[in-house]
């Protein structure tokens, strides 16, 4: 970790196909809820993937107004292989992204799921992303992050609810 990627990778215990599937399609199901993981907080919303190259990652969050944020776009769309989008904070500048890769590894009858997320480094030293975090300190957080997040999927492939926040 150098501080501009992490990596975290978990074992779920279904094929690839049906792990491709639980990432994209289920995605509100397992991403944690929460400030820590959401926009929407303590309100109610949603997150979603439009399934194909170009489509949005964004979540809706209930509020009056309702609305949404766009929080990355599909780079790459490779059921049940690969899925890369562009990804976002709430806190990014209009031109500041990072890229989130997530590759479904088969194995016997489960799947690796594995994903780096990577360009930190475009960002400056002081981005409040970085929660005044550097280098491989940094790198950890993020990877901490999608543990969290991958410990939840796992979870939902094997059928339990995901932890309340």
């Amino acid at each position: 970790m150098s501080g501009d990627r992490a990596r975290v990778s978990v074992r779920v215990d279904v094929p690839a196909h049906d792990a491709f599937r639980i990432f994209t399609e289920e995605i509100d199901r397992w991403w944690r809820r929460g400030a820590k993981f959401r926009h929407a907080g303590a309100r109610k919303g949603i997150v979603a993937i439009e399934p194909r190259e170009g489509g949005r990652v964004f979540e809706s969050v209930d509020g009056d107004p309702p609305f949404v944020i766009e929080i990355g776009v599909v780079q790459a769309w490779d059921p049940p292989r690969r899925l890369a989008f562009s990804w976002r904070n709430a806190s990014f500048a209009p031109g500041e992204w990072t890229l989130v890769e997530v590759d479904f590894a088969p194995q016997r009858d489960a799947t690796l799921v594995t994903v780096t997320h990577s360009g930190w480094a475009k960002l400056r030293d002081d981005h409040p992303a970085r929660h005044g975090l550097a280098g491989v300190a940094f790198s950890r957080m993020i990877a901490a992050w999608w543990g969290d997040q991958m410990a939840s999927l796992r979870l939902t492939a094997r059928g339990d609810r995901p932890p309340a926040p």
